[in-house]
């Protein structure tokens, strides 16, 4: 059986995007450089990745209102008692976020 026909394999979702010829060239050297499996180099690239939070005007001011109403639906949210350790997860994590933001925020206009 090919690995197309196994349905039940762990990894079932696909990912894809373009690059340019220069860019596609780029990737493939990088990826000999590790000595991964592509597949691997890919996941690794996407998953391991420090991220920030970009500051400025637009950006910050979007990240902040889109945590701070998915906060408001985290509070006023009513669930079976299983689910609330979940919600109460999810809500220090955007309090963190928002917090984040603030704080690159401010620090950005401090400069």
């Amino acid at each position: 059986m090919s690995r197309y026909q196994d349905h039940k394999r762990t990894r079932n979702k696909t990912v894809s995007f373009r690059l340019t010829p220069e860019e596609y060239r780029q990737m493939e050297e990088r990826i000999k450089i590790t000595g991964l499996p592509k597949n691997e180099f890919m996941i690794r690239s996407m998953l391991e990745q420090h991220i920030s939070i970009r500051v400025g005007k637009f950006e910050s001011d979007r990240l902040s209102l889109e945590v701070r109403r998915l906060k408001d639906v985290l509070n006023g949210v009513k669930v079976p008692e299983e689910a609330v350790d979940l919600l109460l997860e999810c809500r220090a994590l955007m309090e963190q976020l928002l917090h984040i933001a603030n704080a690159e925020k401010e620090e950005f206009y401090d400069r």
